[in-house]
């Protein structure tokens, strides 16, 4: 008796901890197997980086697009608004526009490294994200290949700095506001800025592709894609 009541109050026990773990241990009881899961959620990250990540990649990926356009950091936008009060309007301008482009330059770099990401995720990978509600997918992404994506963009954005002429313009836009009088000098560092600004914005833009994903089930737009997030939906 003493025993059964040991195993009755254990059960009650897990069975309080939320009806999230419940269905995640039902989930290959509903219908689908390990690998449909799985597949369905590779499928799913597939599709948010293949629509999303590409489009910044684009001549004005970053810089039209006002969800992730790169706007100046905070010791800069009072470089900015005093080139702006003084004439120089155009040249604040430009150089707003180079470091967009050095980040929609360096996103191109970032494919192969979400790709293998997807491809490293098994079953309990998958359960976590599926049940892990608005996020976890892109959660998922971010601490896999966060360090791997920043190694590959801030070479890149340095390197997009010579091509685009963003150095020769930020060079030429911070000597002319350090020789104003009475300004505080200024020397950002404006390649570690870019670079995690622009993951900020991929990791953004895939947050977006997720919830579509999630929320509407227009979006799903493959049998495997409907089969496997229907079970979140219940």
């Amino acid at each position: 008796m003493k025993k059964s009541i040991i195993i009755f109050i254990i059960a009650f026990q897990l069975i309080s901890c939320g009806e999230l773990q419940q269905v995640i241990n039902q989930l290959p009881q509903q219908g689908l197997g390990n690998t449909e899961i799985a597949n369905g959620l590779k499928e799913a990250l597939d599709l948010g980086i293949d629509k999303q990540v590409r489009k910044l990649t684009k001549t004005d990926g970053f810089y039209k697009n006002e969800l992730v356009k790169i706007m100046l950091p905070s010791e800069l936008q009072k470089v900015d608004k005093t080139l702006r009060d003084i004439g120089l309007s155009n040249l604040a301008d430009e150089g707003l526009k180079v470091i967009n482009r050095a980040a929609e330059d360096a996103v191109g770099q970032a494919t192969p490294i979400f790709v293998n990401a997807v491809k490293g995720i098994n079953f309990n990978d998958a359960k976590n994200i599926l049940m892990g509600g608005d996020g976890a997918a892109t959660q998922y992404l971010t601490n896999t290949t966060e360090t791997a994506l920043y190694g590959k963009f801030n070479p890149v954005i340095k390197s997009s700095f010579d091509k685009v002429g963003a150095d020769d313009i930020w060079a030429n836009i911070i000597n002319k506001y350090n020789s104003i009088p009475l300004v505080k000098k200024v020397n950002p560092d404006l390649t570690d800025y870019v670079t995690q600004e622009a993951l900020k914005g991929v990791y953004k833009m895939i947050a977006i592709e997720e919830k579509e994903i999630r929320t509407k089930v227009s979006s799903r737009t493959t049998d495997l894609l409907q089969k496997v997030f229907a079970l979140q939906d219940n």
